[in-house]
């Protein structure tokens, strides 16, 4: 994974995880958004999410930032 995407995906889950609780879910589409401005980046994302690592739509975000920082 890019080193773009990672650090957008633990800054939005350090984001929701404030907001929201320990407890929030997320899916890979909350790193991006509504428009698909840049589809290789998301793409990036899906396959790591689904192909590489077989995650439910939703995971706890807590799980997803510890996941990407301990570089899985």
């Amino acid at each position: 994974m890019c080193r773009s995407l990672r650090e957008k995906i633990i800054r939005v889950c350090a984001k929701k995880i404030e907001q929201k609780g320990d407890e929030v879910g997320v899916s890979f589409y909350a790193f991006f958004a509504n428009k698909n401005d840049d589809p290789d980046l998301l793409m990036e994302a899906a396959t790591w999410w689904i192909q590489t690592h077989k995650l439910d739509h939703f995971e706890k975000a807590r799980k997803i930032r510890q996941m990407v920082e301990a570089g899985m």
